[in-house]
């Protein structure tokens, strides 16, 4: 997938966020890792709805979902003030499902459910040029 100039990419688990932005072309993307965000440590949103149970069975899932809620609330104030206009996610699969339930997805321009945490820039920015 090609990836405009400018466009933010968040790459994240249920436990960590990185950003980066696009600051080369579109064919050949050049990601800078911007500095890391401050992601308030708890939010009661969309682990909130959860309970204890066998789809939810630990308090460590609770905390990860409360943390990719936190995520979606800071990525959407960021698209709401014009901080990103384009954003592209890279994220585990459970992970990518959850933020999709609280992410607003007008300025969302694709996504890749991949746990790339462990990878430097460059290894990002290949692998979204092949999805």
């Amino acid at each position: 997938m090609f990836l405009e100039n400018g466009t933010t990419v968040a790459v994240m688990d249920g436990h960590r966020l990185r950003l980066f932005r696009n600051i080369g072309h579109e064919d050949q993307p050049e990601l800078l890792e911007v500095d890391h965000p401050v992601v308030p440590p708890s939010n009661a949103g969309s682990g909130g709805r959860h309970t204890s149970s066998a789809a939810n069975p630990d308090n460590a899932r609770h905390n990860e979902d409360n943390f990719v809620a936190a995520v979606a609330d800071l990525l959407n104030s960021q698209m709401r003030n014009g901080a990103i206009t384009k954003l592209f996610v890279v994220a585990d699969p459970r992970t990518l499902g959850e933020l999709r339930h609280s992410l607003s997805g007008s300025l969302v321009i694709g996504s890749m459910a991949k746990n790339m945490m462990q990878q430097d820039a460059r290894e990002i920015a290949q692998a979204i040029l092949c999805a």
